[in-house]
């Protein structure tokens, strides 16, 4: 039989690794003989508890995995390599992420005063590369996987500007698409998610379903015979 290639997209996890184990497993089940890829969307650190822990699985995937950049690495990224004022990032959710690397961060109450118990030193190394190396976008036949979203519809996806496919938000009325794909994102959170817009332009859903308060997330399956999802996968903590 003809094996077709099937896109499982997975949106802000926010340190939730309960809920990535989850989604695998329940991905596992469901692909069956298909081929298939796991295209996780970014923001996999800050506010959850184990940020640590999700990269740590990420990195250690093969082919299968498809990773892509959000806002929050980056964050997490600049603050490390710049280094930035650590508030930007810890202010933002970072501190529970250091936390999942061992280290209590407790932001400073007035400006200027430099964060106690920052140490940027015990996040390891190899997972600020990693995550400083992280792709901004992954193209299909029929979609766009990106974080937040693709800015310019006349401009190629290796010309866009990149800090805005990580921070852009559409308007609730903005049907998105890029040159009749369809864009799979998350970035913008609503409890009651996922959106689904369709448009001229090929559409797009909105994967961010705020995991880490929630409890809950929602894989989009997706394949090249149409833009928008097949159909969705939920998952909910335990």
């Amino acid at each position: 039989r003809e094996s077709k290639m099937k896109y499982y997209a997975i949106a802000d996890l926010h340190g939730r690794y309960d809920l990535l184990l989850e989604a695998v497993n329940k991905i596992y089940a469901h692909a069956g003989e298909d081929d298939y890829k796991i295209i996780t969307l970014g923001d996999y650190i800050d506010r959850g508890p184990q940020s640590q822990e999700i990269i740590s699985f990420l990195m250690k995937q093969g082919d299968h995995f498809i990773c892509l950049k959000g806002n929050h690495e980056d964050m997490m990224v600049q603050t490390i390599r710049k280094p930035l004022d650590p508030d930007w990032w810890l202010g933002n959710g970072g501190n529970t992420t250091m936390k999942s690397y061992g280290s209590e961060v407790r932001v400073s109450p007035y400006y200027g005063i430099p964060p106690a118990g920052w140490d940027p030193h015990v996040v390891y190394p190899s997972h600020v590369d990693w995550l400083e190396k992280l792709p901004l976008y992954y193209e299909t036949e029929k979609q766009v996987f990106v974080h937040a979203g693709i800015p310019d519809n006349d401009l190629p996806l290796d010309k866009q500007d990149e800090e805005r496919m990580m921070w852009m938000l559409y308007g609730s009325k903005d049907m998105g698409g890029y040159q009749g794909k369809h864009v799979v994102h998350g970035h913008h959170q609503f409890a009651d998610g996922p959106h689904e817009f369709f448009g001229d332009q090929g559409g797009r859903t909105d994967l961010d379903v705020f995991a880490w308060h929630e409890g809950r997330i929602v894989i989009g399956v997706f394949d090249d015979t149409q833009g928008h999802a097949l159909e969705f996968i939920e998952v909910l903590a335990e």
